[in-house]
Protein backbone atom coordinates (compact mmCIF):
# COMPACT_ATOMS: atom_id res chain seq x y z
CA UNK A 1 0.00 0.00 0.00
CA UNK A 2 1.09 3.58 -0.58
CA UNK A 3 1.63 5.86 2.39
CA UNK A 4 -1.58 7.73 1.54
CA UNK A 5 -3.55 4.48 1.59
CA UNK A 6 -2.03 3.46 4.93
CA UNK A 7 -2.75 6.83 6.51
CA UNK A 8 -6.29 6.85 5.09
CA UNK A 9 -6.88 3.36 6.48
CA UNK A 10 -5.45 4.21 9.90
CA UNK A 11 -7.63 7.31 10.24
CA UNK A 12 -10.78 6.13 8.44
CA UNK A 13 -12.96 6.88 11.47
CA UNK A 14 -11.70 10.46 11.88
CA UNK A 15 -13.16 13.57 10.30
CA UNK A 16 -10.57 15.96 8.87
CA UNK A 17 -9.04 18.43 9.43
CA UNK A 18 -6.73 16.58 11.85
CA UNK A 19 -3.01 16.01 12.33
CA UNK A 20 -1.05 12.79 12.71
CA UNK A 21 2.43 11.73 13.77
CA UNK A 22 3.89 8.68 12.07
CA UNK A 23 5.57 7.01 15.04
CA UNK A 24 7.89 4.82 12.96
CA UNK A 25 9.17 7.91 11.14
CA UNK A 26 9.53 9.87 14.40
CA UNK A 27 11.56 7.07 16.00
CA UNK A 28 13.69 6.58 12.87
CA UNK A 29 14.49 10.29 12.81
CA UNK A 30 15.55 10.09 16.45
CA UNK A 31 17.90 7.20 15.66
CA UNK A 32 19.40 9.16 12.77
CA UNK A 33 20.02 12.19 14.98
CA UNK A 34 21.86 10.00 17.47
CA UNK A 35 23.98 8.55 14.68
CA UNK A 36 24.83 12.01 13.40
CA UNK A 37 25.69 13.28 16.90
CA UNK A 38 28.54 10.79 17.15
CA UNK A 39 28.14 10.13 20.85
CA UNK A 40 27.41 13.68 22.01
CA UNK A 41 24.19 13.91 24.05
CA UNK A 42 21.28 15.66 22.34
CA UNK A 43 19.19 18.26 24.15
CA UNK A 44 15.68 18.18 22.66
CA UNK A 45 14.38 21.51 21.37
CA UNK A 46 10.82 21.56 22.64
CA UNK A 47 9.46 24.26 20.30
CA UNK A 48 9.98 21.89 17.38
CA UNK A 49 7.73 19.24 18.98
CA UNK A 50 5.23 20.97 21.35
CA UNK A 51 3.67 17.71 22.47
CA UNK A 52 4.47 16.31 25.90
CA UNK A 53 3.91 12.66 24.89
CA UNK A 54 6.45 12.92 22.06
CA UNK A 55 8.96 14.82 24.20
CA UNK A 56 8.71 12.21 26.96
CA UNK A 57 9.09 9.42 24.41
CA UNK A 58 12.28 10.80 22.89
CA UNK A 59 13.79 11.68 26.28
CA UNK A 60 13.39 8.03 27.30
CA UNK A 61 15.91 7.05 24.60
CA UNK A 62 19.57 6.85 25.66
CA UNK A 63 21.48 9.70 24.09
CA UNK A 64 18.75 12.32 24.48
CA UNK A 65 19.23 14.36 27.65
CA UNK A 66 17.12 17.29 28.78
CA UNK A 67 15.01 19.93 27.06
CA UNK A 68 15.74 23.26 25.47
CA UNK A 69 12.56 25.30 25.97
CA UNK A 70 11.74 28.54 24.22
CA UNK A 71 10.03 30.23 27.16
CA UNK A 72 10.53 30.24 30.91
CA UNK A 73 6.82 29.64 31.54
CA UNK A 74 7.05 26.54 29.35
CA UNK A 75 10.10 25.32 31.26
CA UNK A 76 8.42 25.73 34.66
CA UNK A 77 5.35 23.91 33.35
CA UNK A 78 7.47 20.95 32.24
CA UNK A 79 9.05 20.73 35.69
CA UNK A 80 5.61 20.83 37.29
CA UNK A 81 4.47 18.04 34.95
CA UNK A 82 7.55 15.93 35.72
CA UNK A 83 8.79 15.84 32.11
CA UNK A 84 12.45 16.31 33.02
CA UNK A 85 14.72 17.87 35.64
CA UNK A 86 17.17 19.33 33.11
CA UNK A 87 16.03 22.35 31.09
CA UNK A 88 17.78 25.24 29.36
CA UNK A 89 15.63 28.19 28.31
CA UNK A 90 16.98 29.18 24.89
CA UNK A 91 15.84 32.81 24.93
CA UNK A 92 16.13 35.52 27.59
CA UNK A 93 12.96 36.17 29.55
CA UNK A 94 11.15 39.35 30.54
CA UNK A 95 8.29 37.42 32.13
CA UNK A 96 8.10 38.57 35.76
CA UNK A 97 5.34 36.09 36.59
CA UNK A 98 7.35 33.15 35.30
CA UNK A 99 10.41 34.35 37.19
CA UNK A 100 8.38 34.44 40.40
CA UNK A 101 7.12 30.90 39.74
CA UNK A 102 10.72 29.82 39.19
CA UNK A 103 11.97 31.42 42.39
CA UNK A 104 9.16 29.89 44.46
CA UNK A 105 9.75 26.34 43.22
CA UNK A 106 12.86 24.56 44.54
CA UNK A 107 12.60 21.80 41.94
CA UNK A 108 12.31 24.31 39.12
CA UNK A 109 15.30 26.34 40.31
CA UNK A 110 17.41 23.17 40.45
CA UNK A 111 16.30 22.08 36.98
CA UNK A 112 16.13 25.26 34.88
CA UNK A 113 18.88 27.48 33.51
CA UNK A 114 17.77 30.81 32.04
CA UNK A 115 19.57 32.58 29.18
CA UNK A 116 21.49 35.84 29.62
CA UNK A 117 23.68 37.88 27.31
CA UNK A 118 23.97 41.18 29.19
CA UNK A 119 24.00 42.62 32.71
CA UNK A 120 20.54 44.03 31.97
CA UNK A 121 19.14 40.51 32.02
CA UNK A 122 20.41 40.14 35.57
CA UNK A 123 18.90 43.52 36.45
CA UNK A 124 15.54 42.34 35.13
CA UNK A 125 15.62 39.27 37.36
CA UNK A 126 16.47 41.43 40.36
CA UNK A 127 13.61 43.79 39.50
CA UNK A 128 11.17 40.87 39.32
CA UNK A 129 12.34 39.04 42.43
CA UNK A 130 14.06 41.60 44.65
CA UNK A 131 17.73 41.84 45.54
CA UNK A 132 17.70 38.89 47.96
CA UNK A 133 16.18 36.30 45.62
CA UNK A 134 17.18 32.61 45.68
CA UNK A 135 20.03 31.52 43.44
CA UNK A 136 19.07 31.38 39.75
CA UNK A 137 20.98 29.19 37.29
CA UNK A 138 22.05 31.10 34.18
CA UNK A 139 23.51 30.22 30.80
CA UNK A 140 25.64 32.69 28.85
CA UNK A 141 24.87 32.98 25.13
CA UNK A 142 27.71 33.55 22.70
CA UNK A 143 26.67 34.92 19.31
CA UNK A 144 27.52 32.37 16.61
CA UNK A 145 26.82 34.43 13.50
CA UNK A 146 29.47 34.72 10.78
CA UNK A 147 30.96 38.17 10.28
CA UNK A 148 33.57 37.87 7.53
CA UNK A 149 33.82 41.64 6.95
CA UNK A 150 32.98 44.76 8.97
CA UNK A 151 29.25 45.38 8.73
CA UNK A 152 28.51 41.93 7.25
CA UNK A 153 26.32 39.75 9.47
CA UNK A 154 25.33 36.23 8.35
CA UNK A 155 23.05 34.41 10.76
CA UNK A 156 20.40 35.15 13.35
CA UNK A 157 20.39 38.32 15.46
CA UNK A 158 20.91 36.99 18.95
CA UNK A 159 23.51 37.80 21.59
CA UNK A 160 25.69 40.93 21.70
CA UNK A 161 28.45 38.74 23.16
CA UNK A 162 30.60 37.85 20.15
CA UNK A 163 34.24 37.66 21.21
CA UNK A 164 35.97 35.57 23.89
CA UNK A 165 36.86 38.80 25.68
CA UNK A 166 33.19 39.86 25.81
CA UNK A 167 32.30 36.42 27.14
CA UNK A 168 34.90 36.73 29.87
CA UNK A 169 33.68 40.23 30.81
CA UNK A 170 30.07 39.05 31.16
CA UNK A 171 31.23 36.01 33.12
CA UNK A 172 32.95 38.25 35.66
CA UNK A 173 29.81 40.35 35.94
CA UNK A 174 27.64 37.30 36.57
CA UNK A 175 30.06 35.94 39.18
CA UNK A 176 30.01 39.29 40.99
CA UNK A 177 26.23 39.34 41.28
CA UNK A 178 24.49 37.82 44.27
CA UNK A 179 21.73 35.33 43.47
CA UNK A 180 23.12 34.00 40.19
CA UNK A 181 25.17 30.94 39.26
CA UNK A 182 26.71 30.55 35.82
CA UNK A 183 26.32 26.90 34.79
CA UNK A 184 26.52 26.84 30.99
CA UNK A 185 27.24 28.42 27.64
CA UNK A 186 25.28 28.25 24.42
CA UNK A 187 25.88 29.31 20.83
CA UNK A 188 23.39 28.67 18.03
CA UNK A 189 24.86 28.80 14.53
CA UNK A 190 21.62 29.39 12.62
CA UNK A 191 23.39 30.05 9.32
CA UNK A 192 24.57 26.43 9.44
CA UNK A 193 21.90 24.56 11.37
CA UNK A 194 18.85 26.30 9.94
CA UNK A 195 19.75 26.84 6.29
CA UNK A 196 19.52 24.02 3.74
CA UNK A 197 22.38 23.65 1.29
CA UNK A 198 20.40 21.66 -1.29
CA UNK A 199 17.13 23.59 -1.38
CA UNK A 200 17.53 25.79 -4.44
CA UNK A 201 19.53 26.34 -7.61
CA UNK A 202 23.01 25.00 -8.08
CA UNK A 203 24.51 28.48 -7.72
CA UNK A 204 22.56 29.17 -4.51
CA UNK A 205 23.53 25.83 -3.03
CA UNK A 206 27.19 26.36 -3.90
CA UNK A 207 27.22 29.79 -2.25
CA UNK A 208 25.50 28.48 0.89
CA UNK A 209 27.79 25.46 1.06
CA UNK A 210 30.86 27.71 0.76
CA UNK A 211 29.54 30.06 3.45
CA UNK A 212 28.76 27.19 5.81
CA UNK A 213 32.20 25.60 5.41
CA UNK A 214 33.86 28.92 6.23
CA UNK A 215 31.49 29.56 9.14
CA UNK A 216 32.02 26.08 10.62
CA UNK A 217 35.76 26.71 10.84
CA UNK A 218 35.33 30.20 12.27
CA UNK A 219 32.79 29.36 14.98
CA UNK A 220 34.70 26.27 16.10
CA UNK A 221 37.82 28.35 16.70
CA UNK A 222 35.99 31.26 18.36
CA UNK A 223 33.75 29.06 20.50
CA UNK A 224 36.71 27.03 21.75
CA UNK A 225 38.54 30.24 22.72
CA UNK A 226 35.47 31.60 24.50
CA UNK A 227 34.92 28.36 26.41
CA UNK A 228 38.55 28.32 27.51
CA UNK A 229 38.46 31.81 29.00
CA UNK A 230 35.09 31.26 30.68
CA UNK A 231 36.13 27.90 32.15
CA UNK A 232 39.09 29.62 33.78
CA UNK A 233 36.58 31.72 35.69
CA UNK A 234 33.60 29.41 36.21
CA UNK A 235 32.85 25.70 36.47
CA UNK A 236 30.56 25.11 33.49
CA UNK A 237 28.24 22.11 33.55
CA UNK A 238 27.55 22.20 29.80
CA UNK A 239 28.40 23.90 26.52
CA UNK A 240 25.52 23.66 24.06
CA UNK A 241 25.56 24.29 20.34
CA UNK A 242 24.06 23.49 17.01
CA UNK A 243 20.68 22.41 15.74
CA UNK A 244 19.22 19.66 13.58
CA UNK A 245 21.06 20.89 10.49
CA UNK A 246 24.52 21.04 12.08
CA UNK A 247 24.60 18.05 14.43
CA UNK A 248 27.72 16.55 12.82
CA UNK A 249 29.87 19.68 12.65
CA UNK A 250 28.89 21.04 16.06
CA UNK A 251 29.16 17.66 17.75
CA UNK A 252 32.69 17.28 16.39
CA UNK A 253 33.91 20.32 18.36
CA UNK A 254 35.81 19.30 21.49
CA UNK A 255 34.60 22.41 23.33
CA UNK A 256 30.94 21.43 22.88
CA UNK A 257 29.53 18.98 25.45
CA UNK A 258 26.01 18.63 23.96
CA UNK A 259 24.08 19.48 20.80
CA UNK A 260 20.53 20.72 20.40
CA UNK A 261 18.02 19.27 17.95
CA UNK A 262 14.28 19.11 17.49
CA UNK A 263 13.14 19.72 13.92
CA UNK A 264 15.03 16.64 12.77
CA UNK A 265 12.58 14.52 14.75
CA UNK A 266 9.60 15.87 12.79
CA UNK A 267 11.05 16.38 9.30
CA UNK A 268 9.13 19.49 8.08
CA UNK A 269 9.48 20.73 4.50
CA UNK A 270 12.16 23.31 5.38
CA UNK A 271 14.39 20.36 6.27
CA UNK A 272 14.00 18.69 2.87
CA UNK A 273 16.81 20.81 1.48
CA UNK A 274 19.92 19.48 3.24
CA UNK A 275 22.59 17.52 1.37
CA UNK A 276 23.91 15.55 4.35
CA UNK A 277 20.70 14.23 5.96
CA UNK A 278 17.10 13.49 5.00
CA UNK A 279 14.61 13.18 7.88
CA UNK A 280 11.43 11.24 7.17
CA UNK A 281 8.17 13.22 7.22
CA UNK A 282 6.78 12.36 10.66
CA UNK A 283 3.99 14.93 11.14
CA UNK A 284 1.33 15.92 8.64
CA UNK A 285 -2.27 17.01 8.47
CA UNK A 286 -5.30 15.92 6.46
CA UNK A 287 -7.79 18.27 4.84
CA UNK A 288 -11.04 17.20 3.16
CA UNK A 289 -11.97 17.94 -0.44
CA UNK A 290 -15.09 20.14 -0.36
CA UNK A 291 -15.25 21.50 -3.93
CA UNK A 292 -14.34 20.48 -7.49
CA UNK A 293 -14.23 23.81 -9.37
CA UNK A 294 -12.37 22.33 -12.39
CA UNK A 295 -11.29 18.90 -13.65
CA UNK A 296 -7.72 19.30 -12.39
CA UNK A 297 -8.51 21.39 -9.30
CA UNK A 298 -9.80 20.28 -5.90
CA UNK A 299 -10.58 22.75 -3.14
CA UNK A 300 -9.77 21.72 0.41
CA UNK A 301 -11.38 23.02 3.58
CA UNK A 302 -9.17 25.31 5.71
CA UNK A 303 -5.39 24.90 5.56
CA UNK A 304 -3.80 28.34 5.81
CA UNK A 305 -1.15 27.18 8.24
CA UNK A 306 1.63 29.57 7.24
CA UNK A 307 4.97 29.19 9.00
CA UNK A 308 6.82 32.02 10.72
CA UNK A 309 9.84 33.65 9.15
CA UNK A 310 10.34 35.64 5.93
CA UNK A 311 7.19 35.93 3.81
CA UNK A 312 7.87 33.59 0.89
CA UNK A 313 6.49 30.45 -0.70
CA UNK A 314 8.73 28.15 1.36
CA UNK A 315 6.65 29.08 4.42
CA UNK A 316 3.45 27.65 2.97
CA UNK A 317 2.29 24.09 3.68
CA UNK A 318 3.02 21.60 0.91
CA UNK A 319 0.61 19.02 -0.55
CA UNK A 320 2.20 15.65 0.15
CA UNK A 321 -0.21 12.83 -0.67
CA UNK A 322 -1.52 11.86 -3.12
CA UNK A 323 1.54 12.82 -5.14
CA UNK A 324 1.32 15.29 -7.96
CA UNK A 325 -0.61 18.12 -6.30
CA UNK A 326 0.49 21.71 -5.82
CA UNK A 327 -0.94 24.94 -4.44
CA UNK A 328 -2.28 27.60 -6.77
CA UNK A 329 0.00 30.62 -6.92
CA UNK A 330 -2.87 33.09 -6.89
CA UNK A 331 -4.56 31.67 -3.76
CA UNK A 332 -1.99 29.62 -1.89
CA UNK A 333 -3.11 28.11 1.41
CA UNK A 334 -6.11 30.01 2.72
CA UNK A 335 -7.79 30.55 6.04
CA UNK A 336 -11.00 28.82 4.92
CA UNK A 337 -10.06 27.05 1.71
CA UNK A 338 -6.96 25.74 -0.04
CA UNK A 339 -7.21 24.82 -3.73
CA UNK A 340 -4.76 22.25 -5.10
CA UNK A 341 -4.13 21.39 -8.73
CA UNK A 342 -2.50 18.65 -10.72
CA UNK A 343 -3.29 15.43 -12.54
CA UNK A 344 -4.00 13.68 -9.23
CA UNK A 345 -6.85 16.11 -8.59
CA UNK A 346 -8.86 14.46 -11.38
CA UNK A 347 -9.39 11.43 -9.15
CA UNK A 348 -10.33 13.24 -5.96
CA UNK A 349 -13.95 13.17 -4.84
CA UNK A 350 -15.77 15.25 -2.27
CA UNK A 351 -14.80 14.00 1.19
CA UNK A 352 -11.45 12.53 0.12
CA UNK A 353 -8.39 13.49 2.15
CA UNK A 354 -5.34 15.34 0.93
CA UNK A 355 -2.30 15.11 3.20
CA UNK A 356 -0.10 18.16 3.64
CA UNK A 357 3.13 18.92 5.47
CA UNK A 358 3.93 22.07 7.42
CA UNK A 359 7.03 24.11 6.63
CA UNK A 360 8.22 24.18 10.26
CA UNK A 361 8.31 21.41 12.81
CA UNK A 362 6.54 22.63 15.91
CA UNK A 363 4.08 25.19 14.58
CA UNK A 364 1.63 22.53 13.38
CA UNK A 365 0.94 21.77 17.05
CA UNK A 366 -0.37 25.32 17.47
CA UNK A 367 -3.11 24.53 14.93
CA UNK A 368 -4.39 21.29 16.47
CA UNK A 369 -5.33 20.32 19.99
CA UNK A 370 -4.33 16.67 19.44
CA UNK A 371 -2.01 14.49 17.41
CA UNK A 372 -3.26 11.07 16.32
CA UNK A 373 -0.21 8.82 16.66
CA UNK A 374 -0.17 6.36 13.76
CA UNK A 375 1.66 3.06 14.06
CA UNK A 376 1.45 1.05 10.86
CA UNK A 377 -2.14 1.02 9.63
CA UNK A 378 -3.78 2.03 12.91
CA UNK A 379 -4.00 4.93 15.33
CA UNK A 380 -2.03 3.77 18.36
CA UNK A 381 -3.19 6.64 20.59
CA UNK A 382 -4.39 10.22 20.51
CA UNK A 383 -2.32 12.68 22.53
CA UNK A 384 -2.70 16.38 23.31
CA UNK A 385 -0.41 19.03 21.90
CA UNK A 386 0.52 22.02 24.05
CA UNK A 387 -2.67 23.67 22.80
CA UNK A 388 -4.64 20.56 23.73
CA UNK A 389 -3.35 20.94 27.29
CA UNK A 390 -4.48 24.61 27.24
CA UNK A 391 -0.91 25.82 27.11
CA UNK A 392 0.12 28.72 24.88
CA UNK A 393 3.57 30.13 25.55
CA UNK A 394 3.49 32.89 22.96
Amino acid sequence: MTSATVYDLATKDLDPPFAIVDLDAFDANGADLLRRAGGKPIRVVSKSVRCRYLLTRVLARPGFEGLMCYSLAEAVWHVEQGTTDDIVVAYPTADHGALRRLAANDRARAAISIMVDSPEHLDLVDAALGQDHPEIRVCLELDASWRPLPGVHVGTRRSPVFSPRQAADLTRTILSRKGFRLVGMMAYEGQIAGLGDAAGSGVRNSVIGWMQRKSIVEIAKRRAAAVRVVRKLADLEFVNGGGSGSVESTGAEAAVTEVAAGSGLIGPTLFDGYAHFSPRPAAMFALPVVRRPAPKVATLFSGGYIASGPTESSRQPTPYLPEGLSLLGFEGAGEVQTPVSGEAARHLRLGDRVWLRHAKAGELAERFTHYHVVLGDRVDRTVPTYRGESQNFG
